[in-house]
């Protein structure tokens, strides 16, 4: 297809409202200029309260491992093994640039921590090749992670960021045209009542103690020299009240006096309560069912226990929002043919680097990296070779220094030895054409020979 064809196609869900059946509530007054906001609006913000707890930090950890893993529009073979990436929109949107707000990690960890805090979210696509309400056959040229708003039998309102007003704005899609991924922890982080819940729940408590104790009161308590039981001796005492308060709120620096009777006694310590207890709790409870442990979050955990979380946590999130956008993103006609949309793992960001040199040659021993491929892992140039493109063994078929090439005659590391094990078979080949004299002087030399060798395997067995 052509540039020209390219934007004579063109289609862009906010500009193209008016053309097609998808639904555009816009919550701008159409006035026609553009507003500004002192905050990213195209960024989903969390719900008010998950900030002031740890609930952030979880699913700010598990967004950032879930952004690490590299998605590609891909094309695969009859048993679904990677065969090469497909140089189109939607590869592009995934692994460089999702839209013109967020790179394809940022995209990646908007979605993820959407995901967790709604439960259920939206991957629209906002700039096509061609008009989504009439064809299947496009290509996402940008997308954008939503709220859902409202749910219908074959349809979902959706609330999206408009990149050219500048506002959010509410749009109703058919469910075959939009991505909707859910939580697979639903079950532990959004249902009623369950960990996740509950643990903001006792937070929240938390955070509200807090600030009765930290607010401007005193709490003290004034003992009067005389005893209050009668209404005037209540009424004394009120006043009695009201002017020491006053002595501290007029006063510049909140001094009082009292009487030398009185006495002030200090409440310093809260009556205790079992809230903390309560909070540990369901902490320990929230990271055994997440698959988390303190360990994975300062950055101490071994290579086990990482793998253990990735397997429990990070993969399943990654496979609910690559399963989806493979059922949505890609038509039937085109997983036919092969394509697919892949995830991948750095399978050596976990291996320490005492361990790489031993990983990486038994890598390259059963050829299944080249030298070159291992050199990219760990940061250094290619080297401008054949051979270290190469899927070879080199222990079994090291290079010849004289003419370069591979000789399978040759032992790594002892080219001398073969150098004389070649000069011994060539004087084999010249025994016959010895006289007998020369014969008899060969063999003596090699009885010489021989004697010496069993001298010196005598000294080893001794030693």
């Amino acid at each position: 297809m052509s540039i020209t064809d390219r934007l004579s196609h063109a289609w862009n869900l906010f500009t193209n409202r008016k053309k097609n059946t998808v639904e555009l509530v816009p919550s701008n007054n159409g006035r026609g200029f553009v507003t500004s906001s002192t905050s990213r609006l195209d960024r989903t913000p969390l719900r008010i309260g998950t900030e002031r707890s740890i609930i952030a930090s979880i699913y700010n950890r598990i967004a950032i491992d879930v952004s690490c893993i590299e998605i590609r529009h891909a094309r695969i073979d009859q048993n679904e093994n990677y065969v090469e990436q497909i140089p189109s929109g939607l590869n592009e949107c995934l692994s460089l640039s999702a839209n013109k707000d967020q790179t394809a990690r940022a995209f990646l960890m908007d979605v993820v921590l959407s995901m967790f805090d709604e439960g259920v979210i939206a991957i629209a696509p906002i700039d096509t090749t061609l008009d989504i309400t009439k064809t299947t056959s496009y290509d996402i040229q940008s997308m954008r992670t939503g709220r859902i708003t409202q749910w219908m039998p074959d349809h979902v309102r959706v609330d999206l960021y408009n990149d050219r007003t500048g506002q959010r704005e509410e749009i109703v899609f058919p469910k075959e045209k939009v991505c909707i991924v859910e939580n697979p922890l639903y079950q532990v982080m959004n249902e009623h009542n369950s960990t996740l819940q509950r643990l903001k729940h006792k937070l929240a408590l938390l955070d509200m103690t807090d600030d009765a104790q930290n607010s401007d009161k005193l709490n003290m308590i004034i003992q009067l020299p005389y005893t209050i039981k009668s209404a005037s001796r209540k009424e004394m005492a009120e006043e009695r009240r009201k002017e020491i308060e006053m002595q501290l709120t007029d006063n510049k620096y909140g001094i009082a006096y009292i009487d030398g009777t009185e006495k002030i006694i200090q409440m310093g310590h809260p009556i205790e309560n079992r809230l903390m207890e309560q909070i540990e709790y369901l902490t320990n409870q929230l990271y055994a069912q997440l698959g988390l442990t303190p360990e994975v979050f300062n950055g101490t955990a071994n290579e086990y226990v990482m793998l253990n979380y990735y397997s429990r946590t990070v993969e399943p999130c990654v496979s609910a929002i690559v399963d989806e956008m493979r059922r949505k993103f890609l038509t039937k006609t085109a997983r036919t043919q092969g394509q697919s949309i892949v995830f991948f793992s750095n399978p050596f960001s976990l291996v320490p680097v005492d361990k790489l040199a031993d990983v990486a040659d038994r890598f390259i021993r059963n050829e299944v990296l080249s030298g070159n491929e291992v050199r990219g892992i760990i940061g250094y140039k290619p080297v401008d070779t054949q051979r270290a493109n190469e899927l070879i063994n080199k222990n079994i078929n090291p290079i010849d220094p004289m003419s370069g090439e591979t000789d399978p005659g040759l032992v790594e590391g002892a080219p001398n030895q073969n150098a004389e094990i070649q000069q011994d078979i060539d004087t084999t080949r010249d025994v016959e054409s010895m006289s007998r004299e020369e014969l008899e002087e060969y063999l003596k030399e090699l009885e010489a020979y021989n004697a010496e060798l069993d001298e010196l395997q005598k000294q080893v067995d001794e030693a």
